[in-house]
């Protein structure tokens, strides 16, 4: 069945009060032709704002297992608690978002051009320096009984990291994954809006937004530094072919 056939009865994004930016990766083509099944791989911002109907409506779904990517103190500043389902925290400190911090205490050097180049820096990152936090993921993930729901604190960065690997790994194209990935600029509800005319503030909004050249230079050092996603996968994350076979019988429709 394909996305656009299924969208009205299970819509991509969850239209939750507390967040904004919960998506289902449910219904893109994947392997051997095959579509992601809804309702079981959700992505997100994250979840410390759910409303008491909120989390009822995630149970519904089925949710079973949350994996969080944020920091120590990310966590510790909006920690949250659903009923019945499992948090596992993965957790990769937001190093970009402290230089940040550094980089506005002096507003001149607050620039698009340095805050675009530090968001393409980070994704670096993501591809080795925490390569092991993503190959937990697909070991929970592998794992779960019941839907699976992996988050940071905007639901864009580390997320859509995570959100391309999962893809690639059940077989969904580029370019669908990198149209995924965009989708947070349509929903997200940041919470920094910049002042109209302000060059600095302009700079700071930038870091509420995705970007295709972030998650292409992420995929660029894969193939240049591992052979491609087959490759990164088997080699870095852990996934050989029986795990592959285990996740498209888990997260793909017959």
């Amino acid at each position: 069945m394909s996305d656009a056939s299924t969208r009205e009865t299970h819509p991509r994004v969850l239209p939750l009060e507390g967040a904004s930016n919960c998506r289902d990766l449910g219904g893109y083509r994947g392997r051997d032709g095959r579509t992601v099944r809804w309702r079981r791989l959700l992505r997100s911002d994250h979840l410390a704002r759910l409303t008491d109907a909120d989390r009822a409506a995630l149970r519904d779904l089925g949710l079973a297992t949350t994996l969080d990517f944020r920091g120590v103190e990310e966590r510790g500043a909006a920690a949250y608690a659903i009923d019945g389902v499992t948090h596992h925290a993965l957790t990769i400190e937001p190093s970009v978002a402290q230089r940040m911090h550094a980089l506005a205490a002096d507003r001149s050097r607050l620039t698009v051009p340095a805050v675009r180049a530090l968001m393409v820096e980070l994704y670096l990152t993501f591809v080795d320096t925490h390569a092991h936090r993503f190959a937990q993921m697909f070991e929970h993930v592998l794992q779960a009984e019941g839907a699976v729901l992996f988050h940071c604190t905007a639901g864009k960065d580390r997320t859509g990291f995570a959100a391309l690997l999962l893809l690639s790994a059940l077989g969904v194209d580029r370019q669908t994954i990198l149209d995924d990935y965009l989708i947070t600029n349509a929903v997200y509800r940041p919470p920094f809006v910049a002042r109209a005319g302000d060059a600095a503030d302009e700079a700071l909004a930038v870091i509420w937004r995705v970007e295709e050249d972030y998650l292409r230079a992420a995929l660029e050092a894969i193939d240049r530094a591992h052979g491609g996603m087959e490759a990164y996968l088997r080699g870095r994350i852990g996934l050989g072919q029986p795990e592959l076979d285990a996740l498209a019988a888990r997260y793909l429709a017959p």
